[in-house]
C-alpha cells in the first residue's frame, strides 16, 4: 500500500492530531508523542479501513442529524407519555421493514442509527431483504418512517440502495 501523502492520509492525521490535543493537557512537551500517536493512528487507519470512492454528503448529513435530532426529541417524549401513563398504551409487536441496503457496513450502520431512536429497536433480519424492527406501538407508521431515516441515510453515504 502506498502511503504517501494522499489527502486521506492528510485528513485523518489532522484528525487525530486534533483529538490528541483535545484529550491531552495541552503541554507542548507532548506535542511530538501526539504527532507521532496521529501518524501511527493514521497509518493503522488507512490499513484498516482504506478510502473508498464514496463520499459523505455534508447536506444530507446535517438534514440526517436534524431529523434525527427531530425524531429522538418528539420519540423520547412519546416514549415518556407511555411509560407514565398508567394505562400503559402500549400496543408492542414487531414490524417487517423491507431494506433497500444490501448486507454489509451501510446497512449496519443505518441499523444502528435505527436502534437509535426511542421506540424501535432492530432485532434481526428476515431475510436479505427486510429486518425485523421491536416496535412500541405497532399501529404507527414505522415502516414508513424508516423508509424516511433509510432514504436520508443513503443520500448522506451517496449509495444507491439495491433494486428488488
Amino acid at each position: 500500500m502506498n502511503l504517501t501523502l494522499s489527502r486521506p492520509a492528510v485528513l485523518r492525521t489532522i484528525g487525530f492530531c486534533a483529538l490528541w490535543v483535545a484529550l491531552s493537557s495541552h503541554d507542548p512537551a507532548d506535542l511530538a508523542a501526539g504527532v507521532v500517536a496521529a501518524g501511527a493512528a493514521a497509518w493503522a487507519s488507512l490499513r484498516l479501513l482504506p478510502p473508498s470512492a464514496s463520499r459523505v454528503q455534508l447536506l444530507a448529513l446535517t438534514q440526517l442529524a436534524l431529523r434525527f435530532l427531530h425524531q429522538s426529541v418528539v420519540a423520547g417524549l412519546d416514549v415518556a407519555r407511555r411509560a407514565l401513563d398508567p394505562r400503559l398504551p402500549l400496543h408492542t409487536g414487531l414490524v417487517i421493514y423491507p431494506v433497500g441496503l444490501a448486507p454489509g457496513p451501510a446497512r449496519h450502520t443505518f441499523t444502528s442509527v435505527m436502534s437509535l431512536l426511542p421506540g424501535t429497536v432492530p432485532t434481526g433480519s428476515h431475510n436479505d431483504k427486510t429486518l425485523i424492527i421491536h416496535c412500541l406501538d405497532v399501529e404507527q407508521p414505522v415502516a414508513a418512517q424508516l423508509a424516511t431515516e433509510e432514504a436520508l441515510f443513503v443520500r448522506v453515504i451517496g449509495e444507491a440502495p439495491r433494486n428488488g
